[in-house]
């Protein structure tokens, strides 16, 4: 996140050979102050002390010591480095640092989010040596008096601190605290051409690729220009400073993958006869439509109105807070599989790297990026303070300005909320810091991205959810009745449904460890879990736990994914006043139960399958019209039409077919249908058991979207008129494994309607899990190795009927 850009420089990480010291707060003053016989394990870089200790087996992250009230010295010698002018770059250090070279003080930071360049002179015998001081006593200083004191985090001196709030959530996170340099250490040989100040915009008007890009230029004079896909321009100087404007013709757009292809283009600049990488991007519009009433928030990319779902993120690893490509990776191609088009990096986390962005530009993931400011009545008035802010702002919007995943930029997390739910006035939490100031950054670096003060924020009190942008726990954390989610008429979700959620092989067996809790609360999230198993399965939670503590796993396993489903099902109507929602959170950051949808050890749990049936671009659910009957809506996100064919049917005893009809039809392309299913049977029928003439004729309605050519089965929906609890009948499942080359499919079929049917194949990724399973039509799962190992699969299938155990 730096702001100079050494076009033909060596660059040099420093990610080897450094080793770590701990002692007490003030020990040392200098590197020379250290006694040779003092103790020193390796570290890597990037990292933190925490990972070094954990490397060294002398740190347990579930069970964390404190590391803010210790000094920590990094120290790496350069020996052998050539001699002479070299630039020193930081590009993140956490938090309160000082860096020498030798005994001299180059640098003093005391900012997690900002980075550094030094310009050094080598001996080709030098030590860089790195202390971070204790946070504690700085965290202890008194500051300009906070109007409201957030429960959240358990030290409110990180109001004036710029670190992470992450390992200060307690009952949200462990208490890892983020100590050490973080993000890289580069050594840079500078050459002759460098560019400063870069901005880069790639818009669309009127189906044209508009390229603008402006810089400073430190180099021999030449002749500058600017190149992407196989045209360039001539850029020209003006008062120190060059820019450069490229039309392209009939480029392809940037899409979120839901809605198309994520497009990306190479931008050049060549100078003389050498040509340099400026940025990678893609060309997208994205604007926000408010509405008629100005209480909307929808997001248009390229002029189309996309339902953006996903979730909020949290971090790669609590412990080592990586941001490379590699570590990066799986959890968003897990991202991307599952369905989502946004990720929400959100002010109580960190800032993620480029590499983060860039992986987001290849996936098609739109990002909801939060400023870290979090809950807090920060001190704008403070003029050090703003500096830092000013700095780390420009730094990160420089850094991923040319990003087409970067959405939407927001100002902080629920501090609007917090001296709201206070009884503060509006005038006092509503202030010109985020309304005004950032907003003003935002606007001088990415014009033409969507600014949003805070989140949540536009209703009549910013945690109103029918205005704006909402945090949403009505189903969740509140236990409101699944049809709450409709009545609560939510314009945009940035974070929702935060529930504990078991993995697929999980067994409490840690008691209370690893299950999420506001503070102060005299429940936790595993309470509000226990309230949806009775609401969905008619029974008492703590009752089953004791007299069958399998079955209750097996419920508890499912019912969040199914609460989830259910939620989105009514979200994604066509006349949902909804534009999105993400769930709170992506992914755990402690062993157990945890609020994430993907584990510590990087498994999709059962309600990650939920999501991913949920987030389909061609999807197909069930509205339940009370009165007016049952009725059905197909969407079409894609860009293509597709001709389909609709069937839905009506089952007595999960397996007599008591009614039923089918239409071909033609979905247009980002288009959607809704149907009465009494349109389809020809003739009335009590779908939705609403007048009740007479004992209930079916448990279940299955409806499936087909394709018309293929008969591929696209998308199917559920609806148990009589609740889920009713619809549990004793399957008796069947498998048929098979091979073709490198693909294994696994066909599972049942004699009566299954729910939640589970495959537990070891080494293995379903390529859908926890699903419903009708009498009627077998289904084919395709098993995918977590390895390269060429094993053959061993596992088993069940519901959660009472059936035997399928072995395959």
């Amino acid at each position: 996140m730096t702001a100079v850009r050494f076009l033909d420089g060596e660059i040099s990480l420093l990610d080897t050979g450094w080793s770590l010291t701990l002692s007490a707060s003030g020990a040392y003053a200098r590197p020379l102050d250290i006694p040779a016989a003092t103790e020193a394990i390796p570290a890597a870089v990037p990292g933190t002390v925490a990972s070094a200790l954990e490397s060294a087996g002398r740190f347990k992250r579930n069970e964390p010591p404190p590391l803010i009230d210790k000094d920590a010295w990094y120290r790496r010698p350069l020996a052998g480095e050539t001699p002479g002018p070299a630039v020193l770059r930081f590009e993140g250090l956490a938090t309160v640092a000082e860096v020498f070279l030798g005994e001299e003080v180059i640098l003093s930071s005391d900012s997690m989010f900002e980075s550094h360049d030094v310009a050094v002179e080598l001996t080709g015998n030098d030590i860089l040596s790195i202390c971070f001081r204790a946070l504690k006593p700085h965290l202890d200083k008194p500051g300009p008096r906070a109007r409201w004191r957030p429960s959240l985090m358990n030290n409110q001196g990180l109001r004036l601190i710029r670190t992470t709030a992450l390992g200060f959530m307690p009952g949200w996170a462990p208490q890892v605290h983020a100590v050490g340099p973080w993000r890289p250490v580069s050594l840079i040989r500078p050459g002759m051409h460098q560019i400063s100040q870069l901005s880069v915009s790639a818009g669309l008007e009127e189906k044209a690729g508009v390229l603008r890009v402006g810089f400073e230029y430190d180099g021999p004079a030449a002749d500058l220009r600017l190149a992407c896909n196989g045209r360039e321009t001539i850029c020209r100087a003006s008062e120190g400073r060059y820019s450069a404007e490229l039309c392209l013709p009939d480029i392809e757009a940037w899409w979120p993958h839901t809605h198309g292809k994520p497009s990306l283009y190479e931008v050049t600049l060549r100078i003389a006869r050498q040509e340099f990488l400026v940025a990678r991007t893609g060309f997208r519009s994205v604007l926000t439509d408010r509405g008629a009433d100005g209480k909307d928030f929808a997001l248009l990319v390229n002029g189309e109105k996309i339902f953006c779902r996903g979730a909020v993120w949290t971090t790669a690893d609590i412990v080592s807070l990586p941001g490379d490509r590699a570590s990066y990776q799986p959890w968003l191609r897990a991202a991307a599989d599952a369905g989502m088009n946004m990720i929400r990096i959100p002010g109580i986390a960190a800032y993620e790297s480029s590499d983060f962005f860039r992986l987001c530009d290849e996936l098609g993931i739109m990002v909801w990026q939060d400023l870290m400011f979090a809950n807090f009545d920060y001190p704008a008035a403070d003029p050090d303070f703003m500096i830092h802010v000013k700095s780390e702002v420009r730094q990160l919007l420089q850094a991923v300005q040319a990003s087409p995943s970067l959405a939407i930029l927001c100002g902080g997390s629920e501090i609007y909320q917090q001296g709201a739910m206070l009884g503060l006035p509006e005038r006092i939490w509503k202030g010109a810091f985020w309304e005004e100031f950032l907003a003003g950054l935002a606007a001088e670096h990415c014009l033409d991205l969507p600014y949003v003060p805070n989140s949540p924020s536009g209703g009549t009190l910013p945690f109103f959810s029918n205005a704006g942008i909402a945090h949403y726990y009505g189903v969740g954390a509140y236990k409101r009745p699944l049809d709450d989610a409709r009545r609560a008429n939510i314009r945009f979700a940035a974070e929702c449904l935060a529930f504990s959620n078991l993995s697929a092989r999980g067994r409490l067996a840690g008691g209370k460890a690893g299950i999420p809790r506001d503070a102060g609360a005299d429940w936790d999230f595993e309470d509000v879990r226990d309230h949806y198993l009775q609401v969905l399965y008619n029974v008492d939670p703590g009752r089953l736990r004791q007299e069958d503590f399998d079955r209750y796993l097996k419920l508890s396993r499912a019912v969040t994914g199914e609460v989830m489903e259910a939620t989105f099902a009514e979200w994604r109507m066509p006349r949902s006043s909804c534009n999105g929602a993400l769930v709170f959170t992506y992914q755990d950051v402690m062993d157990g139960p945890g609020w994430g949808v993907v584990g510590t050890d990087g498994e999709p749990k059962p309600a990650w399958h939920a999501l991913r049936r949920a987030f389909r671009p061609v999807h197909l659910v069930f509205s339940d019209e009370g009165n007016n009957g049952l009725d059905i809506h197909i969407l079409n996100e894609t860009a293509k039409p597709l001709d389909a064919v609709i069937e839905v049917t009506c089952l007595r005893d999960g397996r007599v077919p008591v009614v039923s009809g089918r239409r071909a039809l033609t979905l247009t392309a980002r288009g959607s249908e809704s149907l009465a299913c009494t349109d389809l049977f020809g003739a009335f029928f009590d779908t939705s058991y609403a007048y009740r003439f007479g004992p209930p004729s079916h448990d279940v309605t299955v409806a499936r979207l087909s394709d018309a050519e293929t008969g591929r089965i696209v998308a199917e929906a559920f609806h148990f008129p009589l609740g889920r609890a009713k619809a549990i009948h004793e399957a008796t499942l069947a498998t048929i494994l098979t091979q073709d080359g490198e693909e294994l499919r696994l066909e599972i079929s049942s004699d009566v309607f299954a729910q939640s049917v589970s495959i537990d194949a070891p080494g293995f990724r379903a390529s859908d899990n926890w699903f419903h399973l009708s009498p009627d039509r077998p289904k084919v799962i395709h098993l995918v190795s977590c390895s390269n190992a060429s094993l053959q699969p061993k596992g088993t299938v069940r519901s959660l009927g009472s059936g035997p155990v399928v072995h395959f």
